[in-house]
């Protein structure tokens, strides 16, 4: 089994590093660099979404994918492309319908905003920009019964933008369940890695 993990916008593979150290299933896992999948091509979300479904489809062993905000977006795009490939998931500060007015607004913000802001990242000012627009109209509302895999739904406590569309989440899919972290914002794996490692272990074991 191979378990990826994928990181937030405005995060790099490194995010997760505090987290997999402590879930004991590090020699079996990938921490993926999103900025490195679409490098030379233009930043939107169906590049990038292509890239990452060309790499899991050629993984030999099912894969577990964990993903926090567009991480998250990605791996539940995938399941429910590939439920066959997909034996669970872990979906952080998750949204399964795009808000299209917060995404407006951040990218007002980043108009703003230095471009060495964005460097650590990978992504450019312009990348994040292209990739919040083009994620704007995303909505998998009526795909989400295509996935039967375990599902575990968390969210951070603090992180009130994404907190209603977890707890949603999680009600809907077949065979899931929702963890709250207590103290902790949207940044989950920066955060509290040690609080989110301890609810993955619980999770893998049960799987």
């Amino acid at each position: 089994m191979k378990y990826l993990y994928l990181h937030g916008l405005g995060q790099n593979a490194d995010s997760w590093n505090k987290v997999t150290s402590a879930t004991e299933v590090s020699e079996n896992s990938a921490c993926l660099d999103l900025a490195e999948m679409i490098k030379g091509k233009v930043a939107t979300y169906s590049a990038l979404y292509s890239a990452f479904s060309e790499m899991c489809n050629a993984e030999n062993e099912d894969i577990i994918l964990c993903g926090l905000s567009l991480g998250s977006v990605l791996a539940l795009n995938y399941a429910i492309d590939y439920p066959q490939k997909v034996k669970a998931l872990v979906l952080i500060a998750a949204q399964y319908k795009m808000p299209a007015r917060l995404l407006k607004l951040q990218n007002a913000l980043f108009h703003f905003m230095p471009q060495s802001m964005f460097q650590q990242t990978g992504f450019g000012k312009l990348d994040f920009i292209s990739l919040c627009s083009t994620m704007a109209e995303l909505d998998f509302s009526d795909s989400l019964n295509q996935i039967s895999c375990p599902a575990l739904v968390v969210c951070g406590e603090k992180d009130k933008a994404n907190k209603k569309a977890s707890i949603e989440l999680a009600d809907i899919l077949k065979c899931s369940q929702f963890k709250e972290i207590s103290e902790t914002g949207h940044e989950v794996n920066l955060e509290s890695p040690e609080k989110l490692a301890s609810l993955l272990r619980e999770f893998y074991i049960s799987i």
